[in-house]
């Protein structure tokens, strides 16, 4: 212990413990270097994957088309479901049946009325009243929800009906 006690007594054994000290936290900082840098390899490797290129700058350039060709591809669908929206406000979307009994000696509710209509009101009325010996059809055309026919009771819920 003498000859410690000595090495360290003395100025020079005091700067050998502070280089000592120095060198080991040195070395702590080198291994935590190491090990940050083994962290961004991992990073860097993980972002590589898939690309066919060596570098980042081919990679970066790989992912840009990608998402070019994904906008253009979702500019393309936007035009498609706006024109679909558009052709479907002509398509039937408005249809209700109401059944009733016009003549109160026959039984049931035998005879209706039918409204058939697109997104703009546009289609017809389709009646049936029904007698014990006959049953007859009419059809009334709409135009946005009207007719230029007269409508029964009937007819006008149903297109009540279909129009909401």
């Amino acid at each position: 212990m003498n000859g410690a006690e000595s090495l360290f007594g003395s100025s020079a054994g005091s700067v050998a413990a502070i280089a000592l000290l120095l060198a080991v936290l040195a070395l702590g900082g080198v291994v935590l270097l190491l090990a940050r840098q083994q962290r961004l390899l991992g990073q860097y490797q993980q972002l590589m994957t898939g690309s066919s290129g060596a570098n980042l700058e081919i990679a970066l350039e790989e992912h840009l088309a990608l998402v070019r060709a994904t906008a253009a591809r979702v500019e393309a669908m936007e035009q498609v479901a706006s024109r679909l929206e558009n052709e479907a406000q002509f398509n039937v979307k408005h249809v209700s049946l109401v059944r009733f009994n016009p003549f109160r000696d026959t039984g049931g509710d035998q005879s209706f009325a039918v409204a058939v209509a697109n997104g703009h009101g546009n289609g017809l009325v389709l009646s049936s009243l029904h007698a014990r010996d006959t049953t007859r059809m009419y059809a009334k055309t709409l135009e946005d929800w009207q007719s230029s026919h007269p409508l029964t009771d009937e007819e006008k819920q149903a297109i009540d009906l279909a129009r909401q």
